[in-house]
């Protein structure tokens, strides 16, 4: 299980304004997210208590606070009190990282109520965005799909447009019982994530299954992939309020559409599908849609609406040769599959996989510039920062594979020289994205 790390998130108020960020799509935890300022507490840091208004804060707590809000927005919060700026301290509650997520926080939420608007020098290192605005504003961007939001900052937003002076919310966390149902996210308004647990590779163990889809447009769930039937009972629990009325596989890949089948003849929906999935997933299995509608779907198409905007299927070819992707015509987000990964990488072989392709759908995403990525395995992130990253690193391997070739090195050597540290188990898969390497390479007479 991850260890779990103290934060602080800092909710500064004036008058009816609460002051909000939006991350660095650069960070590496929760790039592009909108959030409040703080951070995690160091182990050994401590802070004596000198005014009336904290003598309730646990020490370290306290002197994260004042760290974070000096290092993020020159703010000396011991000097405000002192001078009477503040003129409430209120903790809001606290909300712990659930588990499927890798890295993992208890992040106490502390509100600061302030006599007047301090001068905020913001530490462009974190903030892409930082701005005084209303709850009632902020909750506003996030219900029209523009917001990308953990869901305890979300509550928290809620909670205070309805009241800005309210002293304590209580349980940030996600509501679940682990015990009967898969959990669920919703960062981007109407993009709900299920997170069922998966037979994926290591390090990720949950497949990502979306349910998106207005109301009175065709509800499309995508890529229920439970592990077994325990898991498969809880995703269908956990789905026991919505309406569900066609499956979509982004891939033929197993950890894409495990019990897929089942999910359809149980609910009496069709699965859409890239011609090329479905031609694989037949020859794997002869009866794998028996009793199933099938309605092949490819780039362009129009699949169903989200928050009134249509959303298309954008083909992305290179990990799998039918993969599919989704995105509504304002670009908020991109339903990606396995084209990038938020835990593992993403290998490119066997005669599904192909490198050149690959390296165009990753050109072709990072122009269409989506606001928001979704992966199939971890959360969101902002812009397409991570596929740009993804991009220069396969270049660079590329650039590695050429280099070692032409001085003649094996394949077995390329391989040990560039995954000397990678766990003995993932070396197969390793070896093939060497391998679609060279095949891209002898394709373009580089080799």
């Amino acid at each position: 299980m991850s260890r779990i790390i103290d934060a602080v998130s800092v909710v500064l108020t004036y008058q009816d304004q609460v002051f909000a960020i939006q991350r660095q799509c650069f960070l590496k935890s929760f790039p592009g997210y909108w959030a409040f300022p703080g951070g995690k507490v160091e182990p050994t840091e401590a802070a004596p208590l000198h005014h009336p208004l904290t003598a309730s804060l646990m020490p370290k707590l306290w002197a994260a606070v004042v760290r974070e809000t000096q290092e993020e927005l020159a703010l000396n919060l011991e000097e405000a009190l002192q001078n009477n700026l503040v003129t409430a301290v209120d903790y809001l509650g606290l909300a712990i990282t659930p588990e499927f997520n890798p890295y993992r926080f208890a992040t106490h939420f502390f509100k600061f109520e302030l006599s007047e608007k301090p001068t905020f020098v913001v530490d462009r290192g974190e903030a892409l965005v930082a701005e005084w605005i209303t709850c009632p504003e902020l909750l506003a961007r996030f219900e029209s799909g523009e917001m990308l939001a953990v869901p305890p900052v979300v509550k928290v937003i809620k909670a205070l447009a309805l009241d800005i002076k309210l002293k304590h919310i209580g349980d940030l966390n996600i509501a679940y019982d682990p015990q009967s149902e898969v959990p669920m996210i919703e960062s981007i308004k109407g993009v709900r994530q299920y997170l069922p647990l998966s037979h994926t590779l290591p390090p990720a163990n949950r497949t990502n299954c979306f349910l998106i889809g207005d109301f009175g447009a065709p509800q499309i769930l995508i890529d229920p992939s439970p592990k077994d039937l325990s898991e498969k009972t809880k995703l269908i629990h956990a789905l026991r309020e919505q309406k569900v009325d066609k499956i979509m596989l982004t891939h033929h890949h197993p950890d894409h559409h495990e019990f897929a089948p089942e999910l359809a003849r149980h609910w009496g929906v069709p699965i859409v599908i890239s011609t090329d999935s479905h031609q694989r997933l037949t020859r794997i299995r002869s009866d794998y849609f028996a009793g199933i509608k099938v309605e092949e779907i490819a780039e362009g198409l129009e699949l169903t609406q989200w928050l009134g905007h249509p959303v298309h299927v954008i083909a992305v070819p290179g990990h799998d040769e039918g993969q599919l992707a989704l995105m509504p015509a304002n670009r908020a987000w991109f339903l990606a599959g396995d084209l990038f990964q938020g835990v593992g990488t993403v290998v490119i072989g066997d005669d599904e996989g192909d490198m050149a392709k690959y390296f165009q759908t990753l050109e072709k995403v990072i122009a269409l510039a989506p606001r928001v990525l979704f992966p199939s395995h971890g959360i969101g992130l902002g812009s397409t920062m991570i596929l740009e990253k993804t991009l220069e690193h396969r270049r660079l391997r590329e650039s590695q594979v050429l280099s070692m070739t032409q001085s003649g090195k094996s394949e077995d050597e390329i391989l040990q020289t560039l995954y000397s540290e990678i766990q003995p188990e993932l070396l197969k898969y390793a070896r093939k994205n060497i391998q679609s390497h060279l095949k891209k390479l002898r394709s373009e007479n580089r080799i």
